[in-house]
């Protein structure tokens, strides 16, 4: 069993993400933007993909849906790498002195399995980390417990010496509901102090 670990989620605490980083290219008014991230191609539509569900199924029917947005909704699926436009300031700094500190390193992502495909392979920073959980895989999302307790089944951890980091506050309860240290991630020099201050690292 791992003593001592430290668990990331992805988006927003390792790499930046938003839809309009995409579609802001492909729309150029403002309103007409906002209301495509409102009412089409919007995050709670997104989420299916994260819980599992294939594009395949998606795309057709919000084709069906919006006719009029096909190339966009077409773009979603083919250049969603651009909706992640790159890493978190000071959070992958972070990842590599953790890993240099010999401290284990896990993910859980809610990240829909097709896309995580095709980002994974982009991004070395992951090769530091020991396993990672992709929601969309896995079939079930943060913050739902079964996931964490999965993630100290298969990770081989003590929760009661993980610390678990993600910016949404319901998901780092789902970890402490399990008996995983939490911090809701606000931006990287104040993780560095939390890490610091659990022993995870030595002040820099």
């Amino acid at each position: 069993m791992i003593s001592r670990s430290v668990i990331f989620d992805v988006g927003r605490v390792l790499f930046d993400w938003d839809l309009r980083f995409l579609f802001s290219k492909l729309i150029a008014d403002s309103d007409e933007l906002e209301a495509f991230v409102t009412h089409v191609v919007t995050p709670q539509w997104h989420f299916q993909h994260d819980a599992g569900r294939p594009l395949a199924e998606m795309l057709p029917e919000r084709k069906a849906e919006f006719p009029q947005h096909g190339a966009l909704i077409d773009a979603y699926a083919t250049r969603f790498n651009e909706t992640i436009p790159g890493p978190v300031p000071g959070s992958l700094e972070l990842v590599e002195r953790l890993d240099a500190a010999g401290v284990a390193l896990f993910a859980i992502t809610n990240f829909g399995h097709e896309f995580w495909e095709g980002f994974r392979p982009t991004q070395p920073i992951f090769d530091r980390f020991q396993d990672i959980i992709v929601s969309g895989t896995e079939k079930m999302m943060k913050p739902d417990p079964a996931i964490y307790r999965l993630a100290i089944e298969r990770f081989g951890i003590d929760p009661a010496g993980a610390l678990f980091i993600d910016d949404v506050a319901a998901n780092v309860a789902g970890a402490e509901s399990q008996g995983i240290g939490g911090h809701q991630f606000r931006d990287a020099a104040t993780l560095e102090r939390e890490l610091v201050a659990r022993g995870y690292l030595v002040a820099g």
